[in-house]
Order: structure tokens, then C-alpha cells, then sequence
């Protein structure tokens, strides 16, 4: 069984590798092809928050694949099968994730391992064997995951395209704007993580210093910090970015006189937007909002790690699980922390070596991408997959970022969408379940006379 286990540990990792290459180049994509981070800064960014998110936030969603997508109870009497297909959902969502990155597409790491579940349970003992009313939860989940991260980042969007980008006086509009970009910005990722990250801190203050607080006041106290600090921290690079520029407007017109930018305001600047010179981004305006898209670049990597890394660790961790109890998980499992290690390091492996595709499909092929529409996609990606990690539902990052992208095209511009490239990824949609259906299936029977027979 050692052997065993060393194998199965070795399938995970191949997977989450893969799986890294693939979806965590979603995550990352929109930053990389707005300029807002390079792709070497990606991969560090993205490296270490996917790593975090997976080992701190990844068991629920590990729990319901494990669990909740074949039917335990009949594998009750017979555990070694559900051994072997475990292991078979590995290596074939590995392979078909390596066949999609090596062609760029941005396929689900989710819709691989429900389908490959489903495709060896049935053949092992038929259609009773799958969890058919979980598979219609995760099914409504997957269809509306696009739906609703469009439709978040489009409202976000039209907004600050009317409010800021729309206007004659966008650093004057944006300056204004700040306090309430920057506590969304928090908001989004302190309502569904802070609560997990500060309950030790939490703890300490009830049980060690005597302090009868209630839980949700430390959460909301760092969030409050912090969307003060990021407003002021983005008041100053503003108003340093509208200098910037207006030393170089005015040595371009050989005018001589003094900035009207006066000491005591964050920023008071011309209405017109302000060039950055020797900068990717054509104002300062998108230069800030750069700013911004790598915060919730940030949020994406993280949000990314706690929800997917469950495809590629669940069939280890069943596995794992029916080592040490000799019996099947029923109703959940405890995910040992060197698992998540194991899908972290996978992960952050395959986006560093296999990435680059991905990243170009996502960010440069669907529509063209400034700071504020990646930033606006980002966040909606963000807020959608963190709320589905909360429900434990392991739903699609790249349906999520796309749908992002694609709500961003239909406030912009309909005819700003490149539908070629669209196509391509729906497809690559539909058929990667009875992809993965049908090669776990048929890996399973052959695994099966030879690993099984008796």
C-alpha cells in the first residue's frame, strides 16, 4: 500500500501541475495583458498566494469531490475499487489538461475531475454509483458562475467608465473614487477570508487577555486598516503620478511655471487626463488602476488556490483516507495539511513552467485590456470563486474569468469581443466532461483486470 500511495502522490502532483499551467494561467492572465504585471512577476505573485490559498482555504472544496460526486455508500464492501478509480480520475484529468494547455485553451480543472468521477463510478457499478443530485448542484454551478462574474464585472465596469473614464476630469473623478475602490477591494476578500485568518488572533484576545469581544470585530477592524491605508497609500501615488506629469506637459511646452498641485490636497490637477510618460499605461489614471488590478490579481491567485486545488488532491486524499480506516469517507474527511502542501507545490510548479499559453489567451485573445477593465474582471473573478469555495462548490475559475472578460466586452463595445477565440474555449468546454468521462472509464477497465482480478 506504501507503493501505492507513493504512486497515487506522484498522479497528484502531475495533475495539479497541469492544473497550475492551465487555470492558474486564468487567474493571471488579464494582469499580464494589461501591462499591469509582467509575466515573470505574475508567476512569483500568483506562486506564492496560490500556495497560501490552497493549504489554508482548500479542504472544503477537496471534501465534496471526495465525497459528494460518487455514490461512498456502494463502494462500501469493495474500497480497493474505489482506490483504483481514484486514481485513474488522476491520470486521466492530467492528461487531458496537458493536451488543452499545450494548445492554449482554457479549459476546467472542475469539469475534468466531475466527469472523470462520474465516468469510472459508472463503470465500475453503474449509474446508481454517481450522485446524481450533487452532480446537478455542481452543473448549475459551472452554468452560472459565467453568468454572474459577467454580470458583476460589467455593473463595476459601467461604472467606473462612467463615473471616471467617461469624464473630461478622470484624475479629479478618480481622486474622488478612491476611498470607495479601495474598501470593495478589501471588502471582496476580507468578508470571506478575514474571518478564517483572524479567528486565532480572535482567540487569543478571549481566552488569553479576558477581552469578551464579538467574533466579527477583528475582521472588520483589519479591513478597515486596510482600505484606510490603501486609500492613502493611493491618494499619495496619484498625486505623485499628476506631478509626474505635469513637470513633463509643461517642459514639452517650455512653460516655466510652478505645478498648481497644492501641498495640502491629495490631488488638484488639470481636468484633462495626465500622459505618463515612459510607462505601458497611456494616463495615470490606468496607471493607478494598475495598481489596483495587481491587488486583486492577488485576490484571484488566492481565491484560484482554495477552490481548485481540490481537483487534483480529492482522489489522494480518498485514497488516504481508505488507507488509514479500511473503510470508504461517507460524509467528509479531514485533508492531512501534506496533501494540500503536495497540490500547492504542484500548482505553483506547473504555472512557473507551463503557463505562457494560457496567459496569452486569456489576456490578450478574448478583448484587448486596460488596467481598469482587467481590474474590474479580476474582481468580479475573485468575489465569485471565494463565495463558491465558502459553499464548497468547486466551480470553474476560467468560466469565471471569462465570463469577467466577456462582461467588460458588452459595456465596451460588443464588437471589441473576439468570438473566434470564444468559440474556441466553449468548446474546449463542452466536450473536456465526456472527455475525461470517457478516458477514466476506459483506464479504469484496464486497470481493472489487472490490479483487480481475482
Amino acid at each position: 500500500m506504501l507503493l501505492t500511495l507513493l504512486f497515487v502522490a506522484l498522479l497528484t502532483f502531475y495533475v495539479a501541475w497541469n492544473l497550475g499551467a492551465n487555470d492558474v494561467a486564468n487567474a493571471m492572465g488579464t494582469s499580464v495583458g494589461s501591462k499591469a504585471v509582467t509575466l515573470k512577476q505574475a508567476l512569483i505573485i500568483a506562486g506564492v498566494l496560490e500556495f497560501t490559498g490552497a493549504v489554508l482555504f482548500g479542504h472544503q472544496v477537496t471534501e465534496t469531490l471526495a465525497t459528494k460526486i460518487a455514490n461512498p455508500g456502494l463502494f462500501a464492501a469493495t474500497p480497493e475499487i474505489l482506490v483504483v478509480g481514484m486514481a485513474t480520475v488522476l491520470v486521466s484529468c492530467g492528461v487531458w489538461l496537458q493536451i488543452a494547455t499545450s494548445r492554449g485553451l482554457p479549459v476546467s480543472s472542475s469539469h475534468a475531475v466531475v466527469g472523470a468521477i462520474a465516468g469510472f463510478s459508472w463503470v465500475a457499478l453503474g449509474v446508481d454509483a454517481i450522485d446524481w443530485s450533487s452532480i446537478g448542484k455542481i452543473t448549475v454551478g459551472w452554468v452560472l458562475t459565467p453568468v454572474i462574474s459577467g454580470a458583476i464585472a460589467a455593473l463595476i465596469y459601467s461604472q467606473i467608465k462612467h463615473w471616471i473614464l467617461d469624464r473630461p476630469n478622470q484624475i479629479v473623478q478618480l481622486q474622488e473614487w478612491i476611498p470607495w475602490l479601495s474598501t470593495l477591494l478589501i471588502s471582496v476578500f476580507g468578508v470571506i477570508v478575514l474571518p478564517s485568518v483572524t479567528q486565532p488572533v480572535t482567540n487569543f484576545l478571549i481566552e488569553q487577555v479576558g477581552l469578551d469581544i464579538p467574533t466579527y470585530d477583528i475582521p472588520l477592524f483589519t479591513g478597515a486598516v486596510a482600505a484606510i491605508g490603501l486609500t492613502i497609500i493611493s491618494w499619495r501615488q496619484l498625486q505623485k503620478t499628476g506631478d509626474e506629469g505635469n513637470k513633463g506637459d509643461k517642459v514639452d511646452k517650455g512653460d516655466k511655471e510652478t505645478s498648481s498641485i497644492t501641498p495640502n490636497s491629495p490631488l488638484l490637477t488639470p481636468n484633462s487626463p495626465l500622459p505618463t510618460p515612459n510607462s505601458p499605461f497611456p494616463t495615470a489614471v490606468e496607471k493607478l488602476f494598475a495598481r489596483f488590478q495587481l491587488l486583486s490579481a492577488c485576490f484571484v491567485a488566492f481565491a484560484h488556490g482554495s477552490n481548485d486545488v481540490g481537483n487534483a488532491i480529492a482522489p489522494l486524499a480518498a485514497i488516504v483516507y481508505i488507507n488509514s480506516t479500511g473503510s470508504v469517507p461517507v460524509d467528509g474527511i479531514a485533508i492531512p495539511i501534506w496533501i494540500l502542501i503536495l497540490g500547492g507545490a504542484g500548482i505553483v510548479g506547473g504555472l512557473a513552467v507551463w503557463g505562457k499559453k494560457v496567459i496569452a489567451t486569456i489576456g490578450e485573445n478574448i478583448i484587448s485590456l486596460q488596467p481598469s477593465s482587467g481590474f474590474c474582471a479580476e474582481l468580479a473573478t475573485a468575489t465569485t470563486i471565494l463565495v463558491a469555495s465558502r459553499l464548497g462548490l468547486p466551480v470553474s475559475t476560467s468560466h469565471a474569468l471569462v465570463g469577467g472578460v466577456v462582461g467588460i466586452g458588452l459595456v465596451r463595445d460588443i464588437k471589441s469581443i473576439k468570438f473566434k477565440t470564444l468559440q474556441g474555449i466553449a468548446a474546449a468546454w463542452l466536450i473536456t466532461i465526456p472527455i475525461s468521462a470517457i478516458l477514466s472509464a476506459a483506464i479504469f477497465s484496464v486497470a481493472r483486470i489487472f490490479l483487480l482480478w481475482k
